[in-house]
């Protein structure tokens, strides 16, 4: 990871990451708060060789019924990681200043859980995933990288933990990142976190 990003990743976390999350709908619950997370777990994966850059384009988790194109997005004016528009159509967003999905280091893919008055978000059943369920990058140049996931946390957007998610790792792995636990005005109080190593990746 380059200094320049490395810098750009803990200035997101301290502006606070995904403060909206597309807001939620009236009428619609919210999953209870957890209490205090452990440790994230050490992936299930048995770990795979880096691959070269290239962007992701569409990613899918079989397990949540996820199929969603990738976007790609920097940071906001204040500092914080841009999100993807709320929009009928919600899809996710690649963080362009982190690795590429396969490269070594954290990749960030983040997503909606609500999308406003269109309803749910692409993330909104993030918080379902287990340790060893699968996760399929699609690349730009034709490839794929698969990830497994080794943890899922739920943790207050005040205790977002900065160095577990962005800090330098010496294999490729990949953030999910959403928002989740109990509604506040038009926002969440937590963040939920996916937590997956790469398993295997195509040319």
């Amino acid at each position: 990871m380059t200094p320049f990003s490395r810098r750009a990743f803990v200035t997101a976390a301290a502006a606070g990451l995904l403060v909206g999350c597309g807001g939620h709908p009236a009428g619609r619950g919210a999953t209870a708060r957890s209490g205090s997370t452990p440790p994230a777990s050490p992936p299930v994966a048995k770990p795979a060789h880096p691959r070269g850059r290239s962007v992701p384009v569409r990613l899918r988790i079989p397990a949540i019924g996820v199929d969603t194109p990738v976007m790609r997005l920097g940071l906001a004016p204040d500092g914080s990681v841009q999100v993807p528009p709320i929009a009928a159509h919600d899809r996710a967003g690649w963080y362009r200043h982190s690795p590429t999905p396969g490269q070594t280091g954290p990749s960030v893919i983040l997503g909606h859980v609500t999308v406003g008055a269109y309803g749910d978000g692409v993330f909104r059943h993030l918080a379902r995933l287990r340790r060893g369920d699968r996760i399929v990058v699609r690349l730009e140049n034709g490839g794929s990288a698969e990830f497994t996931v080794g943890a899922v946390r739920t943790v207050a957007k005040a205790d977002f933990p900065a160095d577990a998610v962005y800090g330098d790792v010496d294999r490729p792995e990949l953030r999910l990142i959403t928002c989740g636990g109990a509604r506040y005005g038009g926002g969440y109080l937590d963040n939920v976190i996916v937590f997956a190593a790469l398993s295997s990746a195509s040319p």
